[in-house]
């Protein structure tokens, strides 16, 4: 097998050969999207770097990688001995990609990537940076695969429809409210890459990115048509006879490069997700804007929600069982980071319309805890003890909708340390689950309630608190999100809509010693409306005891005590009719109140 370090020396002799000084190579793919399947991991195959957000530059003498806080732990034991430098983003003194590139390149180098993997955003601000300090910029250069000799096909699994006792609107009634935002803004048709949208808007599923229930296509949307860019063999019976009576094309998957560059009149694209190679094959007006999809997808309808909430009762029960396993068990048989996973995971697949895990469960630790996006793998998992925690974050995908939740449990004594970081990082999630604020409000403004109770403590969590979730789509979804700073491309910072879903969070990760997540999912609703404006609040729709073993009562406020005991309550009423005799009696337990 290959080492980095051969597969970047085969990497810069390409490089030579096309006179490129310097290479970005992003995670994206060609959709723009968190989760890649194997043929677009060209960063993970040049680097080793596992994680879902990074951006490598390859130098002709060096090489770095740039990724957030979520993965800083991760990716210095993933990038050693690689020769790769790791760049912490955001930290006092890190430079941004454009300025390290700068750094170690002359006037009339070249800086290469290829544009299909880069947003066109991004390109535009490359290209005025680097045109800037003199290098030549070339944006539609494949250096990848010429050096990747085993690279896997492009995947190709079947379509399903996705139907509207789930979906609640049919395909004919999406296509009509994007037509309308077309006429709205002069548009005469718009360019949509990113597959979620697509899937969305298609009522189409599949299974070509593990996670991801989506197919890989294009699509072009006009005022009297549409065209789906997929591999028509893949499709399945019922889309095509959809596509077919809502005048639908279906062509080629790379037919759209060219069929861009036919388009009339004024073509809608979303430059935070179309890439640069498709942008620069449109000839007529352009009008760049957020897609309108985004918000039409976050904003669940009420068949939506009442599927999303059959789907959290089925993983609460699939959880609850599986922290009735692992309570009862740590003192009696032997376990481990994988072994634990796995036996979550064959508690959902119990569940009916269970399709498969919403993301890698991370299951960690003791000290492994603390990398946020911790992977045990055969060859690198820790056994469990009977003392101290585990945090395991887990999802599923079911037919009714999509789940996230973190539990971090308590295997045996804690530490007083332990206990009290346990306890504050769980009245920050409770904060934050109690709000109740007037509509216009972003997860900007709420923020601070789930940060609050740490900072006090001069503690905080290098990521955000929470993220949007989709429906049976990406379990991280733009445009809400839960965040004490904007973040311009993760696109999460827009007022909490009536009907949104939203991940709730916050944790604290100290570096060789533990990890402490709890995270509820919440959906968005309307509260009092009087004199002063539309009130908010939010709906939980997790279902899981919060480990009480871990909690310290007289470090908490009595209101969040009344909402924990209320929580416990709905968990046990909710839950228990879905487990065995021994299993509810156990929850019965887990569930009593707690008082100071």
């Amino acid at each position: 097998m290959e080492t980095i370090q051969e597969r970047l020396r085969a990497l810069r002799e390409e490089m030579r050969k096309n006179k490129v000084s310097a290479l970005i190579v992003p995670t994206s793919d060609f959709h723009d999207t968190e989760y890649v399947c194997d043929y677009f991991g060209a960063r993970k195959y040049l680097s080793g770097f596992t994680g879902s957000a990074g951006t490598l530059v390859v130098g002709l003498d060096s090489a770095a990688l740039w990724t957030d806080g979520r993965y800083f732990i991760q990716a210095a034991s993933q990038l050693e001995n690689t020769g790769i430098e790791l760049m912490k983003m955001g930290m006092e003194g890190v430079p941004t990609i454009p300025a390290y590139i700068c750094s170690i390149l002359k006037p009339g180098e070249c800086v290469a990537f290829d544009g299909r993997t880069v947003n066109v955003g991004e390109a535009r601000r490359y290209d005025r940076i680097f045109r800037a300090s003199g290098l030549r910029v070339e944006s539609n250069l494949d250096l990848i695969s010429p050096v990747w000799p085993d690279r896997p096909a492009l995947p190709h699994s079947k379509t399903f429809h996705y139907g509207v006792e789930h979906t609640g609107a049919e395909m004919d009634q999406k296509l009509a409210r994007v037509r309308e935002r077309l006429r709205e803004e002069g548009a005469d048709q718009i360019v949509l890459t990113k597959i979620d949208e697509i899937a969305w808007l298609y009522n189409l599923r599949a299974s070509d990115i593990p996670s991801f229930p989506v197919a890989l296509a294009y699509s072009i949307v006009f005022q009297d048509g549409a065209v789906l860019y997929i591999d028509a063999t893949r499709l399945d019976d019922e889309s095509k006879a959809l596509f077919a009576r809502h005048g639908v094309r279906v062509c080629d998957y790379d037919a759209i490069y060219d069929e861009v560059k036919t388009l009339q009149g004024t073509t809608w694209i979303d430059p935070s997700t179309i890439n640069a190679t498709l942008v620069s094959g449109i000839q007529g007006e352009r009008f760049e804007q957020f897609s309108p999809i985004v918000k039409m997808k976050a904003v669940k309808n009420k068949v939506e929600l009442e599927n999303t909430r059959e789907a959290h009762l089925k993983d609460g029960a699939a959880c609850t069982k599986f922290m009735y396993w692992l309570k009862n068990g740590i003192q009696k048989q032997p376990m481990d980071e994988l072994s634990a996973a796995a036996y979550l995971q064959a508690r959902r697949k119990e569940q009916e319309g269970y399709l498969e895990d919403s993301f890698n469960t991370i299951c960690a630790y003791g000290p492994n805890a603390a990398m946020m996006h911790y992977a045990a793998t055969p060859q690198s998992f820790s056994a469990l003890e009977p003392k101290g925690m585990l945090l395991v974050d887990s999802g599923g995908h079911y037919l009714e909708g999509t789940t996230d939740i973190t539990r971090t449990y308590v295997l045996g004594p804690l530490t007083g340390e332990e206990k009290a970081w346990f306890t504050k990082a769980l009245r920050s999630h409770i904060r934050l689950e109690m709000a109740h604020f007037l509509y216009g409000c972003s997860g900007l403004n709420l923020d601070i309630l789930a940060r609050g109770p740490l900072w006090n403590e001069d503690m905080d969590y290098q990521c955000g608190t929470g993220h949007g979730v989709g429906h049976l789509l990406s379990v991280h979804e733009a445009p809400n999100g839960f965040r004490w700073r904007i973040v311009p491309e993760r696109n999460d910072s827009a007022v909490l809509e009536e009907g949104m879903i939203q991940s709730n969070e916050p944790g604290v990760y100290e570096e060789g010693k533990f990890g402490i997540r709890h995270e509820n999912e919440m959906v968005v609703r309307k509260g009092a409306k009087n004199k002063y404006g539309q009130f908010m609040e939010f709906e939980n729709l997790t279902f899981v005891p919060f480990d009480r073993d871990g909690i310290d009562p007289s470090l908490m406020m009595d209101d969040e005590i009344a909402w924990l005991n209320a929580y416990h309550r709905q968990v046990y009423d909710k839950i228990a009719p879905r487990l065995n005799e021994e299993e509810a009696a156990w929850l019965q337990e887990a569930t009593k109140p707690i008082s100071k």
